[in-house]
């Protein structure tokens, strides 16, 4: 808007319209090109980053309790984050909007991320990281709830999926350890209740909302640990430490700021590629860093959940673009 202004003034004023002009342009020019790389890297964050957050977690759990590590690391991440936004001057939530992000802090957070880190006690990191890859199909379902039940196509997305986690069960570490294969479904389906039912609810606006889940969730985390027993007996080896706070600010900081970039700069089903893309990188990285083998149930019911996923992702665009026409 404002070049357009500037470069439509009267000629006879020359000395007033053409710097200013110049200025503008060079601005618009500029942010036009840096979009595109903003964009990619911002991609290449959630993509790597998120993918990587499996085998780290793996690595805190040589030192750390799954509930008391989790709960540390939203606590100081929303910590951070929180004082971060006031300083930009973003105003304090009210209370009925700290209750709405603690709610969805619990399912995000406490049910989700923190039975899953529970569940990586037993479960290798790839294979959890492609159990919580079924989180859309767990979120279609749930959408019923409020009326948005699947339709045609998506019901074929779900029943693909469904075969693909019942293989997924006939992996080693599943059939192995069955309390963390429940978790993960758990966990699973906890981010997906939280991610539909925050929809409905009085979040604050921007950032804000995701630090204070952080630090509801956090919350629920710690309390979670010390009810159930776990305690820091000793101090975490050199390894987990870094891996814990590469959690807090790259897993939490860096890659969910990238993620918010992404939903107001591009289409949806780009921004959520990475449920697509997470579970390869993790299982890449949980092989070659951490020597976990993936039987082939693992390996052939990756490729079945991911285009379940698919079909159920394209298929909500598809209806959202078709209630906005």
């Amino acid at each position: 808007m404002a070049t357009r202004l500037a470069t439509e003034q009267p000629i006879s004023t020359p000395v007033i319209t053409e710097p200013v002009s110049r200025e503008v342009r060079e601005e618009a020019t500029t942010a036009k090109s840096n979009k595109p790389v903003m964009v990619v890297l911002a991609i290449l964050a959630v993509y790597i980053i998120w993918g990587s957050t499996y085998f780290a977690i793996k690595v805190t759990l040589d030192s750390f309790q799954p509930f008391l590590m989790a709960g540390m690391r939203f606590v100081l991440a929303g910590g951070i984050l929180f004082g971060y936004m006031k300083l930009r001057g973003a105003p304090t939530p009210n209370l009925k909007q700290w209750g709405a992000s603690a709610l969805v802090g619990c399912l995000l957070l406490a049910g989700g991320n923190g039975f899953i880190t529970f569940a990586e006690q037993w479960v290798a990191s790839g294979i959890a990281a492609l159990a919580v890859a079924t989180m859309p199909l767990f979120a279609a379902l749930i959408a019923g709830l409020w009326g948005r039940w699947p339709r045609k196509m998506e019901w074929v997305g779900l029943l693909l999926g469904l075969t693909g986690v019942i293989l997924l069960n006939l992996e080693g570490d599943m059939r192995a350890n069955p309390i963390g294969a429940i978790a993960l479904l758990v966990g699973a389906a906890s981010w997906a209740l939280g991610s539909v039912w925050s929809r409905y609810l009085p979040l604050p606006g921007g950032m804000m909302a995701s630090a204070t889940e952080m630090l509801g969730g956090g919350a629920a985390l710690l309390v979670l640990g010390l009810v159930s027993g776990e305690r820091m007996t000793a101090l975490p080896a050199v390894g987990p430490t870094v891996a814990f706070f590469y959690l807090v600010v790259f897993g939490s900081i860096v890659a969910f700021s990238a993620y918010s970039y992404l939903l107001q700069k591009v289409r949806p089903t780009l921004s959520t590629s990475y449920a697509y893309v997470n579970p390869v990188v993790a299982v890449a990285l949980g092989v070659w860093l951490g020597g976990e083998l993936i039987t082939w149930a693992g390996l052939v019911a990756m490729p079945i959940i991911l285009v379940g996923v698919g079909i159920v992702m394209l298929s909500k665009e598809r209806k959202t673009a078709e209630a906005n026409s």
